[in-house]
């Protein structure tokens, strides 16, 4: 619209609307090609760093490269950061530097080369902002990164300095609203309220990816298995599961043992294929199956490390064992993301867990393995503030 206004003041005779329809559309597409080369700008540099692009996506205001993971080093980083903007001044710098010439050529291709070169330089100067998720508080980021030695803290600052960004832009907006500047103040406010909103959710996952880091498998474990030894008849474990609640879902583990040691555990497959008759003269010993079946993990290991075996668990659970290798309790998602919120302070009825439990999934729609995604692909697992 701002493109079209300008063609109406330098027309020296009254165009046909579809052709100032038409420049405009050929301006907004030609911004996008610029927003485009500066993702490209961004992308380009990653790779030449090692790091993979996996898309770009594309926005007003600039757009997003997704790559696999962040770069190794804080300067590595710095350099991917700044090549998005460089872009942009070097665009804005060129076509501004032919404005001249375009416009002795003519009036509406040296409007369309200034145009663009104003855009593009506002895009450079928006991005430039030091705050997350901006180009600007990824430079911030990497600067701090570098000084501390801790790209955990880099994250920080980036995130409190866009806070502050975001909570200037709402405010700023208020008061020129009131001033009278008009519904154009909003989008000031509206800019704010999207920064905050992201801060918010940046603060967030840092919250979770410190528990994640801090808390052990020990710290969320449960036990949620039975015990058989050998000898028994199979008839026990048809009495075990008629007393199972009947919305316990998955089964509990049956694990055997032999003389108070662990030989393996049973599934419920032996019921199946014999007829009830010789469950009393069938013996455990006959159907045990090897614990090595069984997704496991140990009870010292982190819990950001549960969240990954959890996601390739054939049943969404884990044994859980401990240093001499013997097994001492279960772990789900509804454990671990109980351990969690408890962690941050936030307690759950028993009822709420169950249904959880039941659908096996984390409480309150967690993501957590996202979260952990993003541990590893920023290398945060091991960073500490």
């Amino acid at each position: 619209m701002m493109f079209q206004l300008q063609i109406a003041r330098i027309a020296t005779a009254p165009l046909p609307v579809w052709i100032i329809w038409g420049l405009g559309l050929v301006t907004a597409l030609l911004l996008f090609l610029s927003v485009l080369l500066h993702e490209l700008g961004h992308s380009l540099v990653a790779l030449h760093e090692g790091v993979k692009v996996r898309s770009i996506t594309l926005c007003l205001f600039g757009g997003i490269a997704q790559t696999e993971r962040d770069c190794p080093t804080a300067m590595a980083s710095l350099r991917v950061a700044a090549a998005g903007p460089l872009v942009s001044l070097i665009l804005s710098g060129l076509l501004l530097g032919f404005f001249p010439t375009t416009k002795s050529i003519h009036p509406l291709l040296g409007n369309l080369f200034g145009q663009l070169g104003a855009l593009n330089l506002v895009l450079a100067l928006f991005n430039l902002l030091p705050g997350l998720p901006l180009d600007g508080g990824l430079i911030i980021k990497a600067l701090v990164w570098k000084i501390t030695g801790s790209q955990r803290r880099g994250i920080q600052v980036a995130n409190t300095t866009g806070r502050i960004l975001s909570l200037t832009s709402i405010f700023a907006g208020i008061w020129l609203f009131l001033r009278g500047g008009g519904l154009s103040s909003l989008w000031l406010v509206m800019l704010g309220c999207f920064g905050l909103g992201a801060t918010r959710n940046q603060s967030q996952i840092l919250a979770l990816q410190q528990v994640l880091r801090d808390l052990q498998v020990a710290d969320a474990v449960n036990r949620r298995f039975r015990v058989l030894e050998d000898d028994q008849p199979l008839r026990r474990l048809s009495q075990i599961r008629l007393s199972s609640t009947a919305d316990q879902r998955p089964a509990n583990w049956v694990l055997v043992c032999r003389a108070g040691r662990w030989i393996g555990y049973l599934d419920d497959q032996p019921l199946r294929d014999l007829p009830v008759q010789q469950w009393d003269c069938q013996v455990v010993a006959n159907h045990v199956r090897s614990l090595d079946e069984l997704s496991c993990i140990s009870d010292r290991a982190p819990l950001w490390q549960a969240v990954r075996a959890l996601e390739h668990a054939h049943d969404g659970r884990l044994l859980v064992k401990n240093a001499a290798g013997i097994p001492c309790g279960t772990l789900d998602r509804c454990d671990l993301g109980e351990a969690v919120l408890h962690k941050l302070g936030v307690a759950l009825p028993e009822t709420f867990l169950a249904a959880s439990r039941r659908q096996n999934a984390y409480p309150f729609g967690l993501a957590l393995s996202q979260v952990v995604d993003s541990m590893t692909a920023t290398d945060l697992t091991e960073d500490s503030v």
